[in-house]
């Protein structure tokens, strides 16, 4: 069974700044198979308004960054959220992360912030960095 995501916004942003690293890698993957990602309206919305503060800290253009997430948006499920969980993290904008995560019945929620994901587990869903999602699809020993 193909493991099904959501990919935060740190995670995103990482990728963008730098071609080394588990994010980059992850986002390199996008279609290949391996992984499914859903994506919501407010997600794309926060990816597009972080990632574009980007824009000369990063190697990326804004039209770079639009590349990226049209590419996202094409390779994605799309999502719509329908019941709010709110306020179930400390962050509202994780929030979102998780209903999307719950709404798509997606398995993991990939980020470096996982103690701010304290919790989902009782949703079923599995917090996981890049990298050790990378180990988890057989990317990374």
């Amino acid at each position: 069974m193909i493991p099904h995501i959501v990919i935060d916004t740190s995670v995103l942003t990482s990728a963008m700044r730098s071609r080394q690293g588990a994010s980059y890698r992850l986002l390199s993957l996008l279609g290949s198979g391996k992984f499914d990602v859903s994506l919501s309206v407010p997600l794309l919305l926060e990816y597009e308004q972080v990632a574009k503060r980007l824009v000369g800290q990063s190697p990326l253009a804004e039209t770079d960054i639009d590349d990226v997430l049209d590419y996202l948006c094409q390779m994605a499920g799309h999502q719509r959220v329908f019941y709010l969980w709110r306020p179930f993290l400390k962050d509202p904008e994780d929030d979102m992360v998780l209903e999307l995560a719950v709404a798509a019945n997606c398995g993991y929620v990939v980020t470096f912030n996982t103690r701010d994901f304290a919790g989902a587990e009782q949703f079923g869903i599995r917090i996981v960095t890049p990298r050790e999602f990378l180990q988890l699809i057989g990317e990374l020993p």
